[in-house]
């Protein structure tokens, strides 16, 4: 069975289960013209726009398959603990960056100039408080090989380790955020896949690592762009990409809640940053403007520079 009318009963459950509505659900067209159904859904029926959730998925997406009903259950249960946060679309990066990863096109769909690879755009931003326009207009890549990995190339079984390839690629150096300019790639390959291990990979982090990043968070997206409201500190998306697991992650916020840098809400799974938290300002800007340097190429500067040999 493919998606029909006949089955918004599913999502209707499915999203009760996850403490979300169905807001609205209409048709679209995929990039290549092609129908796709389109699910709205928010933490409450006059949820804000920043506090829903837009799920599009082609109409020939096999929702009957046990294994696509429990990837859509667990992708709309994380998501309604995402849209607690402040700003649910907000990141941070573990070289330091306050991002926005937002606008995606979904399904994927096959490039049409002939590669073997299937991709989907969107944009990511910079998020440092300031109203910044610096962003990147993104075109993810896979290989058809993903095929074999994933259970569909759809939002709910893609947009995670998508969302993690963009702040590894960003970790790297290797995307820039511009006033404006034309879409930069991020290629997604095996090589953040393990097939001995059956998962993704993007870092090896070490528990301090995942105690800075925790704090990092805290005071971007809880203090700088949360007006210190709590914010979801045991994301899974967060936990793929640390190579770590939820459950460690719980126990580094009760970790640095001990530490006096945050404090936890009545969920134990949220926390806001603290005055204390707050002191280190400083560096945590500091690592900002760092993370900001490393990804401007330094051919790019020589040429702003009049240092050619064109």
């Amino acid at each position: 069975m493919t998606i029909t009318d006949t089955t918004t009963p599913f999502f209707t459950q499915a999203a009760k289960t996850a403490g979300l509505t169905i807001l609205n659900e209409e048709q679209g067209t995929d990039s290549q013209g092609r129908p796709t159904y389109i699910y709205r859904f928010g933490t409450s029926s006059d949820a804000t726009a920043p506090h829903t959730l837009t799920m599009e998925l082609s109409e020939g997406f096999q929702i009957a398959a046990p294994q696509m009903q429990e990837g859509l259950v667990s992708h709309l249960a994380e998501a309604a603990k995402r849209l607690r946060n402040p700003r649910p679309e907000a990141y941070v990066t573990l070289a330091g960056l306050p991002i926005s990863i937002k606008d995606f096109k979904w399904p994927l769909h096959l490039s049409t100039s002939g590669a073997d690879t299937m991709l989907v755009h969107g944009t990511v931003g910079l998020e440092d408080g300031t109203n910044s326009p610096l962003h990147a207009k993104i075109s993810a890549a896979l290989t058809v090989t993903f095929s074999e990995i994933v259970a569909a190339p759809e939002q709910p079984f893609a947009e995670g380790f998508i969302y993690n390839a963009i702040r590894k690629t960003l970790d790297q150096g290797q995307l820039e955020l511009l006033k404006s300019g034309n879409r930069q790639p991020v290629p997604v390959t095996t090589r953040y896949y393990s097939r001995w291990q059956k998962k993704f990979v993007f870092a090896d982090t070490t528990e301090a690592q995942r105690r800075e990043f925790i704090a990092l968070k805290a005071y971007w997206l809880s203090s700088v762009l949360g007006n210190n409201e709590p914010v979801w500190m045991a994301d899974p998306r967060d936990a793929q990409y640390l190579n770590t697991t939820p459950e460690e992650m719980k126990k580094d916020v009760q970790q640095q809640a001990a530490a006096g840098l945050l404090t936890t809400a009545a969920d134990p799974e949220f926390a806001a940053a603290t005055p204390k938290l707050l002191e280190h300002a400083e560096i945590y800007r500091h690592k900002l403007d760092e993370a900001m340097a490393a990804t401007k190429p330094a051919f790019n500067e020589d040429m702003r520079a009049g240092h050619t040999n064109m």
